[in-house]
């Protein structure tokens, strides 16, 4: 139930590690020296390129597998002093590497025959979305001082403001009362309450938090003010229209297929709303779903596995879809790729980190035996198999944007839990089913209200420093058009904007459509293959192999499926529909 982390290296006294910390540092400062020199120099340009490129995939590959190793050792144990301090020291040595980028995005900007200069070389054609996408980019680049400056200035500007926030949010603890008796504990303790079948403690955790935020919403609501405020002004320094505009091309998302996206979600919110209000009525409510119980279980799962078992039925129902993928997840379970204990130390929910410099992943959960526990498993190990497809690429083009991110762990866990409804008993399947739907809604409705609020939020940073009051007042007025009837009007959730943390990353602006269009993305997928069956299996493993190097658009035309049309997302909403229609029809 732990995974093996040697075969990235046995330990941090290990010689191998040693020798890599020197090694990075070396290639680091040559790679400086050598792009001081030679982007000045007039030189054949596609040898220039070739060789930045083969100095990032260098440096790249070192920074990689050692970040990863002090990232997966810590997070089995907070505790591991080394594992952190290196990984400080890993962030401090890649912050050398914005210089010679700058640089080199400003060489590319000046070539004005870039694709001529890759169609010219064999060895180039294979980075001539990795080139094009730097090329792009540098249209919104300042000059290399400019940009430089910025890398420091963030780190005291907005940086400083996300660890501020972080800090406040994360040592916030929380009075709550539980069956008569005052307690003190962590917000996300507090938090979790909304997941009891106990409608009281849904309640008091609910009021509890309320409270709380108080203590935190001055200072919280300066952090956000900070962070949008240097967001907005980096943005206009660079001729971006907007913080959306620039989230979009980092996605490799246009706005066409974000607006056919948001068209089709606005659609089916209705059908959400519909879900929302047999939910409140099943709980006793006439005025829609509090919002402190949108969480509150419905049904009772009674399916329970040992960790053997899980991967078994995992392993098993991949096979009904491809033996590639069932041999993948056996020999992934087989080697120790996975850390599914919960002890001390270890982080709470799962993650999957694909080790593409040893060409495995590496998938760590909290497995207890229960069905969720074991979806999970499934998601994570979609995101392992996502990897896989990715491993006989070049690391620069085995990068995949948000959006997309999520089309192999959902089409996986689509599998699992699709195969345990039939085997079901009706109360099961209301209680998975009201979980499934419960998930869809977070991802479309409230991530539609999210979307609704940061937009309405940069807005307003144009031109002013926004209040907690006003704050409070956005938050709402989005989830009301984002609910409508659904919700009670009177319980609604004011403080959203402090409990989310991406509202406090300057990197992760609109960090909210992306898991829409990656959930919308992969149902549409999975409905193609409920109609085409065997041959779409291989043009899948084709599609995520793309993922690294296409746009959005251009990969989802692999299988005959264009975003731009919201006609596709409809496709996709139509099958939660009929998941909340049978919903319905088992709590009748």
């Amino acid at each position: 139930m732990r995974w093996s982390l040697k075969e990235l290296y046995e330990s941090f006294e290990d010689v191998a590690f040693i020798s890599d910390i020197q090694s990075l540092d070396v290639k680091i400062e040559e790679f400086v020296r050598w792009v001081n020199v030679s982007l000045a120099e007039e030189g054949d340009p596609s040898k220039v390129i070739l060789r930045f490129i083969r100095y990032s995939e260098e440096i790249t590959a070192y920074l990689s597998k050692l970040s990863q190793f002090a990232s997966l050792m810590s997070a089995t144990d907070a505790r591991n002093e080394m594992a952190l301090d290196y990984l400080n020291q890993l962030n401090m040595k890649s912050t050398a590497l914005t210089q010679p980028s700058v640089a080199f995005q400003s060489y590319l900007k000046g070539l004005d025959s870039l694709e001529e200069i890759i169609s010219s070389s064999s060895e180039l054609k294979e980075y001539s979305f990795y080139l094009e996408q730097i090329k792009l980019k540098s249209k919104y680049m300042l000059s290399e001082k400019e940009e430089v400056a910025i890398a420091k200035m963030t780190m005291t500007g907005s940086t400083a403001w996300s660890n501020l926030q972080n800090k406040l949010s994360s040592t916030l603890m929380v009075d709550v009362v539980l069956n008569d008796e005052k307690k003190s504990l962590p917000l996300p303790a507090v938090r979790n309450l909304a997941y009891s079948e106990d409608k009281e403690k849904r309640l008091a955790g609910y009021l509890a938090e309320m409270e709380a935020y108080k203590k935190i919403e001055e200072s919280s609501a300066a952090a956000l003010n900070g962070i949008k405020g240097e967001v907005v002004t980096i943005c206009d320094l660079r001729g971006f229209e907007s913080p959306l505009e620039e989230t979009l091309i980092k996605s490799r998302m246009d706005k066409e297929t974000l607006d056919a996206m948001l068209t089709a979600m606005k659609e089916y919110l209705p059908v959400f709303r519909k879900y929302l209000r047999r939910k409140a009525e099943l709980l006793g409510y006439t005025n829609g779903l509090p919002f402190y119980d949108l969480f509150a279980p419905i049904g009772e799962v009674n399916m329970t596995y040992t960790y053997p078992q899980a991967m078994d039925f995992i392993i098993g129902q991949f096979r009904t879809f491809s033996d590639r993928l069932a041999d993948f997840t056996q020999h992934a379970y087989d080697h120790a790729w996975l850390d599914v204990e919960p002890r001390e130390g270890k982080r709470g929910g799962a993650f999957c980190a694909n080790l593409h410099g040893i060409k495995e992943s590496r998938i760590l959960s909290n497995f207890s035996g229960s069905f969720s526990n074991m979806t999970t498993l499934a998601h994570e190990l979609g995101h392992a198999y996502h990897g896989a497809n990715l491993i006989d690429e070049s690391v620069l083009n085995s990068r995949y944007p948000m959006p997309i991110a999520e089309t192999a762990s959902i089409f996986c866990e689509t599998i699992v839990v699709n195969a345990a409804l039939k085997s079901a008993s009706k109360e099961e399947q209301l209680a998975i089913l009201e979980s499934s739907i419960s998930d869809a809604t977070q991802v479309i409705v409230d991530i539609y209200s999210r979307f609704l609020f940061e937009s309405a939020l940069f807005d307003q940073r144009k031109n002013s420093v926004i209040s907690v009051s006003k704050l409070k007042e956005l938050m709402i007025n989005a989830q009301k058009e984002a609910y409508g009837d659904g919700l009670d009007p009177v319980f609604l959730h004011p403080y959203m904007w402090i409990n989310k943390p991406h509202y406090y990353s300057a990197g992760l602006n609109f960090y909210n459509f992306p898991y829409a269009f990656g959930l919308l993305f992969s149902k549409g997928l999975y409905a193609e293959y409920l109609k085409s069956g065997y041959e779409f299996v291989e043009q899948y493993d084709t599609l995520l192999n793309a993922t690294g190097k296409e746009l959005i658009a251009d990969v989802a035309l692999r299988m005959n499926v264009d975003v731009r049309d919201p006609q596709f997302f409809r496709n996709s909403l139509a099958l939660i529909e009929k998941d909340i229609e049978q919903f319905i029809e088992l709590s009748n």
